[in-house]
């Protein structure tokens, strides 16, 4: 039971332990370190990883976030490994192992001291294995799944320049978003497309 719905346990997991976490940050955010508590479209998702609150104020619930973030990690890991099983080409299945198998062993650091370069490296697997992904798909006969994995293809890259450019008052938004994105499109490719679905002898 646990292997055939450790994604979706694991994304479950990473959103109860996120809330719980956000539940009892203290206050204070990029914009406003005066601020009470956590807004989800103020703050980011980092701030609930330190021991110490924005507002100076312990953050008893960090450790909510880090193993939230570990559960994440493990589950896009997943994600990215049980995906390359249904790819045709040997090249795209290594791939999408590597980034599954990256994933899992460090993704998790980007609840550590270094979250700047980890959201970097994240970004650039989680984007490399969304691509090959995204390059099978236009190939089948899944047309909602192709849009879907070209929007959230979008929203990333859109997320980044928003960090790039240091927007952090929408960034703290889109981060939100890109979140919900990624996870709906992890969890509708998991669960509704077959390794039959990507086989080029049968798209038209």
């Amino acid at each position: 039971m646990f292997k055939k719905h450790a994604v979706l346990l694991c994304l479950a997991a990473t959103i109860i332990l996120m809330i719980i976490a956000a539940s009892g940050y203290p206050g204070g955010s990029i914009l406003d370190k005066n601020s009470e508590g956590f807004h989800w479209t103020k703050n980011f998702i980092s701030n609930l990883f330190q021991e110490k609150a924005l507002n100076g104020m312990d953050n008893p619930y960090w450790m909510w976030a880090v193993v939230g973030a570990a559960f994440h990690s493990l589950g896009s890991g997943l994600f990215f490994i049980h995906m390359s099983k249904k790819m045709p080409s040997k090249h795209a299945a290594m791939v999408l192992k590597v980034v599954g198998t990256a994933e899992i062993l460090f993704n998790f650091l980007i609840a550590t001291s270094l979250h700047d370069i980890m959201v970097v490296i994240s970004s650039t697997l989680s984007l490399l294995g969304l691509f090959y992904i995204t390059v099978f798909l236009l190939k089948t006969k899944l047309h909602v799944f192709k849009i879907c994995s070209i929007a959230c293809m979008l929203t990333f890259y859109y997320t980044l320049f928003l960090y790039g450019s240091g927007d952090w008052g929408l960034l703290a938004i889109m981060q939100k978003v890109s979140f919900i994105i990624s996870m709906l499109l992890i969890l509708g490719l998991e669960y509704f497309t077959r390794k039959e679905d990507f086989d080029p002898k049968q798209a038209t």
